[in-house]
């Protein structure tokens, strides 16, 4: 059974209830099948050796998710090779198309967690009452541990970016 976190995180200042583990930096990132598109999925293995910045965001049509991968989108080409920046929702990969397309992002990768909400339980970001995944930032190193992790308490808020690229240059 799930570890669920009751009043973990708000929206508009309604208590969420988050499904599973707390992870905490130290910790070793769990793996993850991601959907790619409907035919290809990616996993933790297709970014082997580099640093990966994960942003969860619960659905990439609001303005909040749409302003923090383009912000992400604009920091990866000052990153480098050495890194990879990972767009996590559980919108259908359709979905993350057309919006990439629209949005011309195309530096950030975007993975979607649909199909069984797998990445949300493993990595704590299961929001129960709505079924995505809560507004959040993991950095791993190249071996996947965890250096950064961010789950904002409120869902409609914005990351601490400048943070989160802080930690991603402090492992180059």
């Amino acid at each position: 059974m799930s570890q669920e976190r009751s009043n973990a995180a708000t929206f508009k200042g309604n208590p969420l209830t988050l499904v599973g583990p707390e992870l905490k930096v130290g910790d070793q990132a769990p793996d993850f099948a991601l959907s790619k598109n409907l035919l290809e999925t990616a996993s933790l293995q297709d970014y082997a050796g580099k640093v990966k910045l994960i942003s969860v965001v619960p659905s990439i049509d609001t303005g909040v998710c749409d302003a923090q991968t383009r912000r992400f989108n604009e920091e990866a080409s000052k990153l480098g090779d050495g890194v990879v920046i990972l767009t996590v929702s559980a919108d259908l990969p359709f979905a993350q198309a057309r919006w990439c397309g629209a949005a011309g992002v195309d530096r950030v990768v975007l993975l979607s967690d649909y199909k069984d909400n797998s990445f949300g339980k493993s990595y704590g970001v299961l929001i129960k009452e709505f079924q995505l995944d809560m507004r959040s930032i993991f950095v791993l190193d190249a071996d996947n541990k965890l250096a950064y992790v961010q789950v904002l308490n409120e869902m409609t808020e914005h990351p601490d970016y400048e943070a989160a690229i802080a930690a991603v240059k402090s492992l180059l």
